[in-house]
């Protein structure tokens, strides 16, 4: 039988990932360059993603505020290391309204602004400014807020979810009285992250620290956990900041002590965006479609009433809404069971399609034999083939009832379970030289998304920094890879370093990525 999408994996994987967002209906590209339309069912999932990350966050201790989408100039230039990451990405404001020449608008000379205005890149400028001022004593801290909001980094080369001008996301942002307090802060957040997306999205992750030159502009220490797609890369899935004082030093963020001298504040900072709905996508989605965990599908079980335009159509539409009302009544996953009644005038196995494409986690078919007899008919979207054929199974109507729960259960499970083996299976840990691994990945192809899938390499490393660490850089940027993190779940260390021949201090994470 046909394949759902017309290109599949293996053919084009960059090609299928954006038929798979098409064909979900997740989103489009937009009229602004670079921008993206997330539709309702794309932001469903995201809201999902979002009220699981929110509840975890205000559980340890945080509190939701906001701050403006503009930042005056002058608060980015105060930290040197951070304006010098973010430079080339921002987008300036110069301009403050426009005015009609010749029955056109042009922007009013006379309306420059003072001080020109950066679109919030992200918010640790601005939020520092605040802290300043609602700091003063060791009694006020530690200080911990997050924030929902859109940033705009611009983007040469964009991709719908993955990479875009314009995205949505959390930042959280805390100010601490000593070192130990923020290091714990960014390591907790950091396994918030692992949680929600291990556990809530169904996609294995490794957390570690960032390489020196991976590191966010103007941090000391920068975390992540890193996910892997189905081609074999990685994907920055999340990241938390321990920034030390330096921005506290540039910001004057001071606190009196209980001695009664004057200390800067440690802060950090942290965050995830809708780029984790891409990762969903090139984790489980297969050559039919998207494939949602349960636990972030807008409806985990669509009931698709087989209607032929017959008198006992009534009967299927009414048995379809009570089956409906009772799968309401359920928890499952810790939440009320999200059911779905499919009334449009369309073919019943059209609509099939377009739910198997969406990913919704479990089909029911329901035609006039089901209705008269008690029974569902019920196809499974993480087991939907069986080689070419379709797999459903009939069942009575109680017995579903009894079993929806734990069926939503094991759809998410299962969906970890071969994430978690793929992973597990496409790390190579006996390359020990440079040599070794560059002739593993080959020589870089002109087209990097025709790059065959060669899965991460775990390789012994003994933190070069400086201009070493810059050559190490150059040498895996002509193979197109990166370094993606030191792996905090680390065996005593053994063997050379592959990239300076000294003895190994630990293991890195090297990888072709998003």
């Amino acid at each position: 039988m046909k394949r759902a999408l017309s290109v599949t994996r293996d053919e084009n994987f960059a090609q299928w990932y954006q038929a798979v967002v098409a064909e979900a209906d997740l989103a489009e590209t937009s009229p602004v360059r670079g921008c993206m339309i997330i539709k309702p069912w794309g932001y469903g999932v995201w809201e999902l993603i979002q009220a699981a990350l929110d509840r975890r966050i205000k559980e340890t201790g945080h509190e939701n505020c906001y701050f403006p989408l503009f930042i005056p100039m002058s608060f980015i230039a105060q930290e040197a290391s951070h304006v010098e990451g973010f430079a080339k990405e921002m987008a300036v404001v110069t301009h403050h309204r426009l005015k009609s020449v010749d029955g056109k608008l042009v922007v009013d000379p006379d309306s420059k602004l003072e001080e020109p205005l950066i679109v919030r890149p992200t918010s640790e400028t601005i939020i520092g400014d605040a802290f300043r001022r609602w700091v003063s004593s060791h009694r006020d801290l530690p200080v911990l807020i997050n924030q929902w909001a859109n940033v705009v980094r611009w983007e040469m080369r964009t991709r719908l979810f993955l990479r875009t001008s314009e995205f949505l996301w959390q930042e959280g942002h805390t100010a601490h009285a000593d070192e130990a307090d923020a290091r714990e802060e960014t390591r907790k957040m950091l396994e918030v992250y692992r949680q929600i997306v291990e556990d809530v999205l169904a996609v294995p992750v490794i957390a570690g620290e960032k390489p020196e030159n991976e590191r966010f502009p103007g941090a000391v220490n920068t975390y992540s956990i890193e996910a892997m797609m189905q081609d074999g890369k990685a994907l920055q899935a999340g990241t938390s900041h321990y920034l030390g004082t330096n921005f506290a030093h540039a910001q004057n963020i001071r606190f009196q002590g209980a001695s009664g001298e004057l200390e800067y504040c440690h802060t950090t900072s942290w965050g995830v965006s809708t780029r984790l709905v891409g990762g969903v996508i090139m984790t489980h989605g297969d050559d039919d479609g998207l494939r949602l965990p349960p636990a972030i599908a807008p409806k985990q079980i669509v009931v698709v009433p087989m209607l032929r335009e017959k008198p006992e159509d009534a009967e299927v539409l009414a048995y379809c809404e009570a089956l409906k009302a009772d799968l309401d009544d359920l928890v499952a996953l810790k939440a009320p069971l999200r059911a779905h009644v499919d009334k449009k005038p369309v073919r019943a196995a059209n609509k099939r399609w377009d739910w198997a494409r969406r990913g919704a986690p479990i089909i029911l078919e329901i035609g006039p034999r089901d209705a008269s007899s008690g029974m569902v008919t019920m196809i499974r979207r993480d087991k939907l083939r069986d080689g070419d054929k379709i797999v459903s199974v009939g069942m009575p109507r109680a017995e579903f009832l009894g079993q929806a729960p734990a069926l939503l259960a094991e759809i998410q499970l299962n969906l970890f379970a071969e994430a978690k083996a793929r992973l597990d299976a496409n790390i190579r840990a006996d390359l020990t030289s440079f040599d070794a691994i560059a002739e593993y990945f080959g020589k870089a192809a002109e087209d990097d998304e025709a790059a065959a899938f060669k899965g991460w390499v775990r390789a012994p490393w003994a933190r070069p920094t400086g201009a070493e660490l810059e050559e190490v850089e150059t040498r895996l940027k002509a193979l197109k890879l990166t370094l993606r993190n030191i792996p905090l779940a680390q065996g005593p260390a053994s063997g050379t370093c592959v990239f300076t021949g000294r003895p190994a201090v630990e293991e890195i994470l090297i990888a072709r990525a998003y």
